[in-house]
């Protein structure tokens, strides 16, 4: 993996570090009568790398969902760059934040290429008549997006793949191409969710290198992430979701200093902890929730 952060300079009008871009306000997402989100804040500036942990079933995923559209949240909004974001995640996408997924979503028959084409597509202005003619528009847009996607392949480690299938890929790669397919889209805020899971420590070290070069690119990034070590040596801040509700929020030591936190990944119990039973129903509630979601825009999507 190269590490050059030369193939793209920090964008024009990129908020001076500090600048908050991502201000999230008492977040709530309720499924029927389970809360899996609690009365959430959460803030990321410009240039700077967030984490967010918890034990499985903290509500982390949830929380990322209802910052890209993907979930409505029940009680509160999301501002980026002091502007309330659509409840669609394409428009979320084409606002300026991109994410990846815990399991990883690629174009399994397309190339490695292709897959990050995709990416291109909500910052194309080229529209059906166009793709139609193909007129001296097209073809510069056309061309302009592979030169893009080249570069990014480049700047992931994937360059020399770029004609393969993206099945073909080891996971470690695969993880790799969905974060230059979601660089494409230009963010300005980059969501990773898990972006080490199933990893050996090379590929994690990797990783870590290449979630700093995105950030000196002046890409604010918020990672999800269940391996302390990579979370603690990447993140600026850290905030910890327990039950739905934020813990604690601070640098690397305020957090593992925090008895609270420690106890939460020990398994003690809190106050009012509700138990394994209604943890496994607000999983349910969620997967339920996530087909309604993917159904709705499939038929959104064949109706067009």
């Amino acid at each position: 993996m190269t590490t050059d952060t030369t193939t793209k300079d920090t964008a024009p009008g990129t908020p001076a570090p500090g600048t908050p871009i991502l201000d999230a306000r008492g977040v709530t997402m309720r499924f029927g009568g389970l809360t899996a989100v609690n009365n959430v804040d959460l803030t990321v500036n410009s240039g700077e790398i967030v984490g967010l942990i918890g034990p499985n079933g903290a509500g982390k995923t949830t929380f990322f969902n209802c910052l890209t559209g993907l979930y409505i949240p029940t009680e509160g909004e999301v501002r980026y760059k002091d502007r309330v974001l659509p409840a669609k995640s394409f428009k979320v996408t084409a606002a300026g934040i991109a994410r990846t997924f815990q399991n990883i979503r690629l174009f399994s028959n397309m190339t490695v290429l292709e897959n990050v084409l995709v990416g291109r597509h909500t910052r194309t202005k080229e529209g059906f008549w166009s793709a139609v003619l193909r007129g001296p528009g097209f073809h510069r847009a056309e061309k302009a997006s592979r030169e893009r996607a080249l570069e990014l392949l480049e700047f992931v480690g994937l360059a020399d793949k770029a004609d393969h299938l993206a099945r073909n890929l080891p996971y470690g790669e695969q993880r790799k191409l969905e974060i230059a397919r979601a660089l494409a889209s230009e963010p300005g805020l980059l969501l990773l969710d898990e972006p080490t899971a199933g990893m050996n420590p090379q590929e994690t070290r990797a990783t870590e290198e290449l979630v700093f070069a995105i950030r000196d690119q002046g890409i604010a990034v918020l990672v999800i992430e269940h391996d302390m070590r990579f979370i603690f040596n990447l993140c600026d801040r850290v905030a910890v979701l327990v039950q739905g509700e934020k813990l604690v929020e601070g640098d690397s030591a305020t957090v593992q200093g925090d008895e609270r936190v420690v106890a939460a990944y020990l398994g003690e119990p809190l106050a009012d902890d509700p138990g394994a039973a209604e943890a496994a129903e607000v999983e349910a509630a969620e997967a339920a929730q996530a087909a309604t979601t993917t159904d709705t825009a499939a038929r959104k999507e064949n109706d067009r």
